[in-house]
């Protein structure tokens, strides 16, 4: 319904804002909170962009069923290996800034 595609537009639109917000924060603040928010910001506009995707260039019923149940897997798979960087490694925050450091 269009009630429902004008919601998801504007989550889309709210995600986006946040990132622009949490990057920032990131160098700002870095920290758990900061981080566990960037992989769940990161992951969800990142599914979000690839359902597009899969909604512009994957065609027919069944292809389009298997595309959405990997996006899905993919998308679960990258938040929990950001989660399990978080919690076992450096975090991203800490790691960006590894990167730059170089």
């Amino acid at each position: 319904s269009s009630k429902a595609a004008s919601l998801h537009w504007t989550g889309e639109r709210a995600v986006s804002v946040l990132l622009l917000g949490l990057l920032p924060a990131a160098y700002l603040c870095p920290g758990p909170a900061v981080d566990y928010s960037l992989a769940a910001a990161l992951t969800l506009h990142g599914h979000w962009g690839l359902g597009q995707v899969i909604t512009d260039y994957v065609h027919g019923d069944m292809p389009n069923k298997v595309a959405n149940v990997g996006l899905y897997v993919l998308s679960g798979l990258t938040f929990a290996g950001l989660c399990h960087f978080n919690y076992q490694d450096v975090g991203i925050c800490k790691a960006v800034a590894m990167l730059w450091s170089l």
